[in-house]
């Protein structure tokens, strides 16, 4: 009896490790960042790469939804040991496919949370991995010629399934990811 068990946990384990390997192959990363100004505020644009596979578009395709979410620092720069955080924000992009109407729906909460349907893949792929216009703070706030740095992560979300699925597919977490931190300096 003993050696059934091992016997089916090894095979678990076998199963659950093929699944990871083409999630693990992908790593996904934060590229094209962009710090610039209004007349009043900072500003920040960026996207993330290498964040969809397609066990996670089957999912998304599938109805289930899907959250990033962007974590946004803002340090002043010290000579001394520690630099002091200004900024702490998160911005979440949620994705869900509607299977009656055929329709990806994008909920961008920098934008009020407002929900943009599109038809093809790509376009809602492309809107959900960028963040355009990002106001960071006020311009009043920096001080002229101080250094700062602005540091920037993606995470996606572990997928929320109803009642008591998770307990059963438990390989749906091997979806979930992290990018490196994404650091810029620079001087206003």
């Amino acid at each position: 009896m003993k050696k059934k068990k091992t016997g089916l946990l090894i095979i678990v384990l076998l199963v659950t490790l093929q699944w990871s390997l083409p999630v693990l192959a992908e790593q996904a990363y934060i590229s094209d960042v962009v710090v610039t100004n209004t007349r009043d505020d900072l500003l920040v644009y960026f996207s993330v790469y290498d964040c969809f596979t397609e066990d996670l578009k089957g999912a998304i395709e599938s109805g289930i939804e899907t959250t990033f979410t962007f974590f946004i620092r803002l340090y002043r720069k010290s000579d001394a040991l520690w630099d002091t955080r200004i900024i702490d924000m998160e911005v979440q992009h949620s994705i869900r496919y509607d299977t009656l109407k055929q329709v990806y729906e994008v909920r961008l909460s920098e934008q009020d949370n407002q929900v943009k349907t599109m038809k093809s893949f790509e376009a809602a792929q492309k809107l959900i991995t960028e963040v355009v216009s990002l106001k960071i703070m006020p311009l009043k706030n920096l001080e002229k010629g101080a250094r700062y740095q602005l540091r920037i992560m993606a995470e996606l979300d572990k997928i929320k399934l109803p009642l008591y699925l998770h307990h059963v597919l438990f390989f749906l977490s091997l979806w979930d990811f992290e990018t490196d931190w994404y650091t810029i300096d620079f001087r206003y």
